[in-house]
């Protein structure tokens, strides 16, 4: 038999998921790696534990179906996006630990770069905000702050990527230093209007442009593997960001869908169409992954605290030993009991951007229980999404029909269900929920011909799980007014 491997890299574990043509899961092997935080609001990965864990899952994925490389046709990587690794180009070692996407140490230069007048020429150019939780302002602080590194730069003797190129340089033995348009665009430093790197977004940030990967696009053959770790000859042909990759897998492909991911974090994606729009509202433009080399946009709500907040509850209050137990915990009540709970850890996103808010859990009484508090954490996931939501249809002007939803957290029935009430709009979760990995199967797929067309993806799609809203309106507006204001009270916490 056949198969598609996909490789998805996230932020709290590496999988690897074994794709059949009937886009069916053969099998999947999943390893959690090792989170940093040397200083509040510091967030880093060990970048030779992510492709230990990486090349592990594939390993072991191959191993429980008894395949060799030689029935894969192809790999697809997916992966944490504006996560940034600088690394030697003459021994692959990196200079530094990870810093993640979620880290927020570059806020104050964040605030310079904003208060220097450059926000909208970058804005313009990349369709993105100035903020921590994109690459250039960690690559500028690991050239700034590693000895040598800034110097050793400008000879060319480092590399820059986001996971993805990490990766694919270790699978190539340093052959292939690419990236996608879609991770790419999510640098700051890529202008999605004319595609290619910007050398006055290089000049905003400091950055030589020696750092950078080639750009190529998520459906394309792009090399083989060279490594003797049992993945080897296998050619590399699909490459996204984790979100554009489950907007592809969700098989909105046409302007007007839209998807939304519960991983970590949460990000809602809606397809535009082939012409940049930038956002009035705080949203971003990016580009989205394409089968048809060309490009694609996207307006996105990012959500920094999605599924974060269950790991919270399990590793930090110790309320469950799982995260597959929230759901019964938060069952266990018939409501938060008054309990609101926004779980702005890392700032807030989208709508928002306000990197200083700071978590917030309020309403509590003495007869509150771990039930409550449980309630309150998923209900936060949905009210965010739900304000990322409003600000897309003001974009829009055209209301959503349905909101199709993936990832993690979106088995969790009460979750969904209470997704479509707070929303007032069906959701509809597919029969693979793994649409992140699918879509880097996708793409993968196409461009090696595993599928002859898009059409045949789409007729493999049935049995999607719909959750209709039961909430009448005059709770749903109360609901969210009181969100709303324990938002407010969030962002103003230090005050």
């Amino acid at each position: 038999m056949a198969y598609i491997l996909a490789l998805d890299q996230g932020t709290t574990s590496s999988r690897a998921i074994l794709f059949t043509e009937a886009g069916a899961i053969a099998a999947v092997a999943q390893h959690e790696f090792e989170q940093f935080y040397p200083q509040p609001g510091w967030v880093e990965h060990d970048p030779t534990e992510i492709l230990t864990s990486q090349m592990s899952c594939a390993v072991e994925a191959l191993g429980k179906v008894g395949a060799r490389p030689r029935d894969v046709a192809a790999i697809g990587i997916t992966n944490q996006r504006e996560t940034v690794v600088v690394w030697e180009r003459a021994t692959g070692k990196p200079i530094h630990p990870a810093i993640v996407w979620q880290d927020r140490r570059t806020a104050a230069q964040c605030s310079a770069l904003e208060d220097s007048g450059v926000g909208d020429t970058i804005s313009n150019r990349t369709g993105l905000v100035i903020d921590p939780y994109f690459s250039a302002t960690k690559i500028k602080w690991i050239l700034d702050n590693v000895s040598g590194a800034r110097a050793r730069a400008e000879k060319g003797e480092l590399a820059f990527g986001t996971v993805d190129s990490w990766l694919i340089w270790h699978l190539t033995s340093g052959k292939h230093h690419a990236t996608d348009v879609t991770n790419a665009s999510r640098t700051l430093l890529y202008n999605i209007v004319k595609g290619g790197w910007d050398a006055e977004l290089l000049r905003i940030f400091a950055i030589p442009e020696s750092l950078l990967p080639e750009v190529v696009w998520s459906s394309q053959r792009v090399g083989e593997v060279t490594t003797t770790l049992g993945l080897g000859g296998i050619a590399i042909a699909g490459i996204a960001g984790d979100q554009q990759a489950a907007l592809f897998g969700q098989l909105c492909w046409s302007a007007g869908e839209a998807k939304n991911t519960y991983g970590t974090g949460c990000f809602l994606l809606q397809n535009i169409g082939t012409q940049f729009v930038r956002s009035k509202h705080r949203l971003i433009t990016t580009l989205a992954a394409s089968a048809q080399h060309r490009l694609e946009y996207a307006l996105e709500g990012s959500i920094f605290i999605g599924g974060a907040v269950v790991q919270w509850l399990r590793d930090n209050l110790k309320f469950i030993g799982s995260s597959a137990e929230v759901e019964a915990l938060a069952a266990s009540v018939p409501d938060t009991g008054g309990v609101i709970f926004v779980p702005a850890f890392v700032g807030l996103g989208a709508p928002h951007w306000d990197p200083y808010a700071g978590g917030l859990l309020i309403g509590l009484r003495r007869d509150t229980q771990p039930g409550h508090i449980a309630r309150a954490a998923l209900e936060s996931i949905a009210f965010q999404v739900a304000d990322v939501l409003e600000a897309v249809h003001s974009e829009t002007n055209a209301p959503l029909g349905a909101l199709r939803v993936d990832g993690g957290a979106a088995v969790n029935d009460l979750l969904m269900q209470f997704q479509a009430d707070v929303l007032g709009v069906p959701v509809v979760r597919p029969r693979v929920t793994e649409t992140t990995a699918l879509g880097a199967a996708y793409l993968a797929g196409l461009a090696t011909c595993f599928w002859p067309n898009p059409d045949e993806l789409r007729s493999q799609r049935d049995n999607d799980v719909r959750f209709e809203p039961k909430m009448d309106e005059a709770e749903r507006s109360q609901r969210r007014v009181r969100w709303q204001r324990a938002v407010e009270r969030s962002r103003n916490w230090t005050e």
